[in-house]
């Protein structure tokens, strides 16, 4: 690991992949904070669109859990569907190939994302963990998991600075866009509530 991969530098938004996990219908009843999550995740899908950076979207089993919530505006087809927990199935690795940065969010914390984290860490690639993007059925189950993600060496983060991260510099030409995306503050997702 060189010292920007240790550090969770980001020099380069063309090195970066959004890696959406599971954010489908019958979540929306059974996640802590699923409004919350799902706002800050919009923010992101939107600021990736803005800045031009690849959103991947994954769906656990959408013939039972329904699709990827509108709010988000993945459109039909956009979503690949898995079986297994981690999202690197075969299509999601094709996309990441030629990163090395992964932004990651959605649901559940302490399954999909950590398993998704721990093999993303495994291959090699940097990765940055929304904490206020990502949630689980129960508080304890998120805490613990972005704590072990972090020992495993993940990067925690929120939605608002990896935003300021990517963008570097006020200077940059889609600081105004995606400043507009995060005026308002973050709705609270719960997560000094589990501390």
């Amino acid at each position: 690991m060189n010292r920007l991969q240790a550090f969770g530098r980001i020099c380069d938004t063309r090195s970066v992949r959004f890696l959406l996990c599971d954010m489908q219908e019958k979540f929306q009843s059974t996640i802590s904070h699923f409004p919350a999550i799902a706002e800050v995740n919009r923010r992101l899908v939107e600021a990736a669109r803005i800045m031009e950076i690849p959103v991947i979207v994954t769906e656990q089993y959408p013939k039972a859990l329904g699709h990827t919530i509108p709010l988000l505006g993945v459109k039909e087809g956009e979503a690949y569907p898995k079986s297994q927990f981690s999202m690197l199935i075969d299509e999601v690795n094709k996309e990441i190939k030629t990163a090395s940065h992964i932004i990651l969010f959605g649901i559940e914390t302490h399954v999909c994302i950590l398993q998704t984290a721990l093999e993303l860490l495994e291959n090699g690639f940097t990765v940055h963990v929304i904490a206020d993007g990502v949630s689980s059925r129960n508080m304890v189950d998120r805490m613990y998991a972005l704590e072990r993600m972090r020992d495993a060496g993940a990067h925690i983060t929120t939605c608002e600075s990896i935003l300021f991260q990517l963008l570097g510099d006020s200077k940059h030409p889609n600081f105004k866009e995606v400043q507009k995306l995060i005026m308002e503050i973050s709705p609270d997702s719960g997560l000094l509530a589990s501390q």
